[in-house]
């Protein structure tokens, strides 16, 4: 298989990209479906009762998901998260999670976690390593705007209260939007601080078609961080790894971390190392891409893992997305894959 760059004798051989990026990490949607209505991410107006969802036939299996994995390897990944939609809506996802834990991976998962406390200690046991739990408000009120289907915050926090129990390292994403829930930064952050779980703010961003952005309903970064001082004393950290999407910060009472996903106010696309797979195999090599690569047909047909690999390498080389930071006005209203297909 021809790839660029090598490690020492016996480790993996390295892709990079045009701007020499690595491929390390790998965001696998396991289904495209979803038991909130997010407007950041399926708005109900558009994802209503006559949408027509992925069949199930299109889906990979975890036999085919497991190859694809298998055949990245070599190239240097090593880092892999399974999303959605909701992937804890995947029956016997714990199947899949025992598979790819055979492998020398970071394997976490995202989840919504509404589903979470049944199934996280079953997760746990099959190998999962890490989750990262949304959770966008405490207030019933807000919560139920965010999420739309009128699920309480107290479902998602007993998740939480489970997956601790399991073991699993935890973080919890709250994506904070103008005008709606703005005030949930400093009651997240009373919440988590002493605790071992690392909350991240993630800015709303324009990714997808239908979520209704508008950069005057972003609150940047330097906005979180004054609204987290008036009652908080933070401080910047280094980040543990190239890649990171998150600004690290902890508290100087010793309280804890929490990170900030800056895609709008300060774009991190330089250190982007991630590729992303949907349920039904589109390979896409940027959140904010319009169109992916069929892999379906490869992983289906007579490929060796060897091949597939080779054909992913070859689309990485070519690969110069930097979406974020030459986003323009013009750039925003271009076609973009749906957060629900592609898995944040």
């Amino acid at each position: 298989m021809a790839v660029e760059g090598s490690l020492a004798e016996g480790e993996a051989s390295i892709v990079r990209d045009i701007l020499g990026r690595p491929l390390n990490a790998l965001r696998i949607s396991v289904t495209d479906r979803c038991n909130f209505r997010c407007q950041y991410c399926m708005p109900r107006e558009v994802f209503g009762p006559d949408f027509e969802f992925m069949a199930r036939n299109l889906l990979l299996t975890f036999e085919e998901i497991d190859r694809v994995v298998a055949s990245l390897l070599p190239l240097g990944l090593s880092k892999v998260r399974l999303t959605g939609g909701e992937p804890l809506m995947r029956k016997q996802l714990g199947n899949l999670i025992s598979a790819l834990a055979k492998h020398d991976l970071d394997l976490a998962l995202t989840t919504n976690g509404a589903l979470l406390a049944k199934q996280a200690q079953t997760l746990a046991d099959a190998g999962l390593k890490r989750i990262t739990i949304s959770l966008d408000a405490l207030d019933k009120n807000t919560f139920h705007i965010m999420n739309d289907v009128k699920v309480d915050p107290q479902v998602v926090l007993n998740g939480i209260s489970a997956s601790e129990k399991a073991g699993l390292p935890i973080k919890i994403n709250a994506v904070i939007r103008r005008g709606i829930n703005e005030h949930s930064i400093l009651e997240l952050a009373r919440y988590f601080h002493g605790t071992p779980h690392i909350l991240r703010f993630i800015e709303f961003m324009d990714v997808g078609q239908t979520n209704g952005w508008n950069i005057e309903e972003v609150v940047t970064a330097a906005e979180i961080l004054e609204i987290l001082s008036t009652e908080f004393e933070v401080e910047a950290i280094d980040p543990i790894e190239k890649g990171e999407v998150a600004k690290r910060y902890r508290y100087k009472d010793g309280g804890g971390e929490i990170g900030i996903v800056t895609s709008v106010s300060m774009p991190f696309c330089g250190d982007c190392n991630r590729a992303r797979l949907t349920a039904d195999g589109r390979l896409f090599t940027c959140l904010f891409s319009a169109d992916g690569f069929d892999t379906r047909r490869l992983i289906r047909g007579e490929s060796s893992e060897e091949e597939i690999g080779s054909a992913i390498s070859n689309i990485w080389r070519q690969r110069d997305d930097r979406y974020s930071e030459i986003r323009t006005e013009d750039t925003t209203l271009r076609p973009k894959v749906e957060m629900s297909t592609i898995g944040g």
